[in-house]
């Protein structure tokens, strides 16, 4: 049994869909604004250039109140296996999103937040990583909702 460090939160979920699937679900900008964050959460995607050095930026609108502003740059893009990325806003983390294809039907997708110190992480450990697994719940219904249309645009 590993442990992970001090310094990272890290969550994951096993998926009924292929790893294509799961991979576009983030690689298009068009899917990803419909399951990105929180539940309740909605997103502008203001910029998406999914490539290394590629910037990412976008507006998460609160359920209640409040407008969250998110710039990021990518760094490692793996189609179907790795993207990472660094914010640029705070809070100040690297981010990896894992993509690994468990059967035909199935794939696994993991999140990976590496703050500086531990400090910093533990600042946010409490909420980040229950929002993260409401993050997974909607991205798992909006597979329900486009079941069979995966791949058109």
């Amino acid at each position: 049994m590993s442990t992970r460090p001090a310094n990272e939160i890290y969550n994951s979920r096993e998926l009924n869909a292929p790893v294509e699937v799961v991979y576009q679900a983030f690689a298009n900008p068009l899917h990803l604004k419909e399951w990105w964050g929180p539940e309740g959460f909605t997103n502008t995607i203001h910029e998406f250039n999914l490539v290394p050095d590629g910037k990412w930026k976008l507006t998460m609108h609160g359920p209640e109140k409040g407008n969250y502003e998110n710039s990021s740059v990518f760094k490692i893009i793996k189609p179907n296996q790795l993207i990472t990325w660094t914010r640029h806003s705070q809070p100040l983390f690297d981010m990896e999103i894992g993509f690994e294809s468990l059967t035909n039907s199935t794939s696994k997708i993991s999140f990976r937040m590496i703050f500086k110190t531990v400090g910093e992480c533990e600042k946010i450990r409490k909420f980040a990583a229950p929002k993260n697994e409401e993050n997974f719940d909607r991205l798992e219904s909006w597979f329900v909702c486009w079941r069979g249309n995966w791949f058109r645009e």
